[in-house]
């Protein structure tokens, strides 16, 4: 006969406090996208039939959280990140050329893309036939995509239907991009 000392017993159930504590580090790394669908899905029906501590320690092992110094240093490195990505856009926005306005008393829309009939022909692989549409109305420059299949952008942001427009903005046919100038 062998005595407990011998052999590592375990706790007949873990407790609840135990497996609420990894649902919550699963939860937590399943919000913070470090876990796909499927593998939290998979993790959380392992920790709910875990008979020992080991059990959900393996199913979080990948999860655990930073301390306070590495979130700060982080943070710094998100934050130097992000300055630098901006200051790159600020960098290549100044060397776009220049596209300007047409002039308000012209009256018809400016039609934009790689068909020679267009008032604005872009010969660029990434500008669809019919691209993109330039028309002053209420006093504004609206630009509106056509149905482009490389999409078209104001100041970074894909146009869905129709955005308003000024000098200065940065516009993007496909990867063809512009600054919009006042004539």
């Amino acid at each position: 006969m062998t005595s407990s000392f011998e052999h590592h017993t375990y706790p007949a159930r873990l407790s609840d406090a135990e497996r609420d504590k990894a649902l919550k580090v699963l939860r937590d790394g399943a919000a913070a996208g470090r876990l796909s669908h499927d593998t939290f899905v998979r993790r959380m029906e392992l920790a709910l039939i875990a008979r020992r501590p080991d059990e959900l320690a393996a199913l979080t092992a990948d999860l655990t959280r930073e301390g306070r110094f590495a979130r700060g240093v982080l943070g710094a490195v998100e934050a130097v990140s992000g300055f630098t990505v901006r200051l790159r856009r600020a960098w290549h926005a100044e060397r776009l050329p220049k596209l300007l306005l047409p002039h308000p008393a012209a009256g018809q829309a400016l039609r934009i893309g790689r068909d020679p009939a267009n008032g604005l022909r872009l010969n660029h692989e990434t500008v669809s036939r019919v691209h993109a549409e330039l028309s002053r109305q209420g006093g504004m420059w609206v630009l509106r995509d056509l149905g482009s299949t490389n999409g078209t952008s104001v100041n970074g942001r894909r146009v869905i239907g129709a955005a308003v427009v000024r000098a200065g903005d940065q516009v993007a046919f496909g990867r063809a991009a512009f600054r919009l100038t006042a004539g």
